[in-house]
C-alpha cells in the first residue's frame, strides 16, 4: 500500500511541477492534430519544432508525414511515452527531456505548441528574435496577443515570422 501511495506522490508532482514553466499535460485532439499540420504544410524533409510534446501524439503524426521532430518535453514521464510511441520513427524524431524556454531551439520549418494564454506573449518574442529563416507557427486553442493569424481552422491559429 505504502509503494502504490509513493508512486501516486511521484505521478502527482511530474505533472505538478510542470505547471510551474509550462502548461500541463493535455493530449492534442487528433482533429487538431491533423488541421494543425495541414496549415503549417508539414511534409518530407520539413522539420518541425513541438514545445511541450506531451505523450509524442503530434511528434508521431509528423513523423507519419516523413517530417523530423524535435519535441521538447519538461515530464520524464511523458519523454519515456512519446519515446515508446515514436520508436519506429527514431531517425526523425529527437526528444528533449528539458526546458524549451531555456534549451537551444534547432532550425526548424515549423513550430507547433498547446501552450497557457499567459506564455503566448513571451513565446512570440522569442520566436521572433531565433528563427533564421522564415519559419511558421501553429498554436492550437490560445492566439498570440496583438498578432492576426494568417489562417485559423479548428482552434489552431497559424502565424508566419519572416
Amino acid at each position: 500500500m505504502l509503494f502504490i501511495f509513493a508512486l501516486g506522490i511521484i505521478v502527482v508532482l511530474l505533472f505538478g511541477t510542470v505547471v510551474i514553466v509550462g502548461p500541463p499535460y493535455l493530449p492534442t485532439k487528433q482533429k487538431q492534430i491533423k488541421t494543425a499540420l495541414d496549415l503549417l504544410q508539414i511534409g518530407p524533409g520539413d522539420t518541425l519544432l513541438e514545445l511541450g510534446s506531451g505523450d509524442g501524439r503530434v511528434m508521431l503524426a509528423a513523423a507519419r508525414r516523413g517530417a523530423n521532430v524535435v519535441g521538447y518535453e519538461l515530464n520524464p514521464l511523458l519523454v519515456l511515452i512519446s519515446w515508446l510511441w515514436t520508436l519506429p520513427y527514431r531517425k526523425q524524431v529527437t526528444i528533449v527531456w528539458g526546458n524549451y524556454w531555456t534549451r537551444p531551439w534547432p532550425v526548424a520549418d515549423a513550430i507547433f505548441t498547446f501552450m497557457l494564454p499567459r506564455q503566448m506573449a513571451r513565446l512570440d518574442q522569442k520566436i521572433a528574435t531565433w528563427h533564421m529563416r522564415p519559419v511558421r507557427f501553429a498554436s492550437f486553442a490560445f492566439f498570440v496577443p496583438g498578432k492576426k493569424p494568417v489562417a485559423q481552422q479548428d482552434g489552431v491559429f497559424l502565424y508566419t515570422y519572416k
